[in-house]
């Protein structure tokens, strides 16, 4: 790594304004674990259009692991910045849906966010651009009839479709000082410049995605007390050692795993054309560990 590498934002400042596009149509965005082999998500994207026709609405995933808060909560964070500032975005991995959880609308600066109150925005209340949590109450703007199992289409959905039309965040409900937030897993930076961090999200490639980014990785480095040009670094992970960092998946020996800092500045283990989840038997929350050593001439 470099000194000039800059440590990352993992909030980024949001994609462009609106009215920077071409196009000032409102964005909504997707998120949940119903899959598409039924018609949620088509009916969740009819009630917005009823509300909206002229909304844009983008999928950012429905394969996230059934009732899985976690991930859908990551992957949300990965996601969400990229998009224009004033994107609405709904998220609903929700498996208190019909029992005393809150639905909640959230804002930062740039975004809004709508889904269940069960800490799947926990990563947006660490944005430094965070603002508040309202508690969805007004009834008004929910559809006629709501379910007891499906809040993404009877809530979440048309709150999304009135958002996107202008309508007033303040009119949904008051505000609220106590959502629900995950215990978020923090990498450590050791005396010396160990780092021990752990996988958080596993792709559909198998790859091991970290909570190590190029930020806590270069404070690492530092402490490790010599010049980069002098020191590599080693990854540990469920028994493999990884000598080294590779710059792109085929630059590691086909059939032994490599390490890399991938799109999103994490610190992310691959097998070249394989699965370094089912080579390795690793997944969510296994450990992982960086040393700095020092080359031998």
């Amino acid at each position: 790594m470099s000194d000039a590498q800059s440590r990352p934002d993992p909030y980024g400042e949001g994609g462009r304004e609106l009215d920077e596009q071409e196009s000032s149509r409102r964005v909504i965005t997707l998120l949940s674990d119903f899959g598409t082999d039924d018609n949620s998500v088509a009916v969740m994207k009819g009630v917005i259009f009823g509300v909206n026709p002229e909304v844009q609405i983008v999928d950012i995933s429905h394969a996230i692991d059934p009732y899985n808060i976690e991930v859908g909560a990551d992957v949300l964070a990965m996601a969400y910045h990229y998009f224009p500032k004033g994107t609405i975005h709904v998220a609903v991995v929700d498996p208190g849906v019909g029992g005393d959880r809150r639905g909640i609308l959230v804002a930062t600066e740039n975004y809004l966010f709508v889904g269940p109150d069960n800490g799947i925005f926990s990563h947006i209340y660490e944005d430094p651009a965070y603002l508040w949590v309202r508690d969805l109450r007004a009834v008004d703007f929910f559809l006629e009839k709501i379910s007891s199992t499906f809040h993404g289409r009877d809530v979440f959905a048309p709150v999304a479709g009135y958002l996107s039309i202008g309508e007033d965040p303040e009119d949904f409900g008051p505000v609220i000082d106590d959502p629900v937030k995950l215990e978020i897993s923090d990498c450590q930076v050791r005396p010396g410049g160990g780092i021990d961090g752990e996988v958080v999200y596993v792709d559909r490639f198998g790859n091991l995605i970290t909570n190590i980014d190029t930020g806590v990785f270069w404070d690492g480095e530092s402490l490790a007390g010599e010049d980069e040009g002098t020191l590599t670094p080693t990854i540990e992970i469920a028994g493999v050692t990884i000598r080294g960092l590779s710059e792109f998946y085929r630059e590691a020996e086909k059939g032994r795993c490599g390490a890399h800092f991938n799109s999103w500045s994490r610190l992310e283990i691959f097998l070249p054309e394989g699965r370094a989840a089912d080579e390795l038997g690793a997944g969510r929350g296994t450990p992982v560990k960086v040393r700095f050593q020092l080359n031998r001439s």
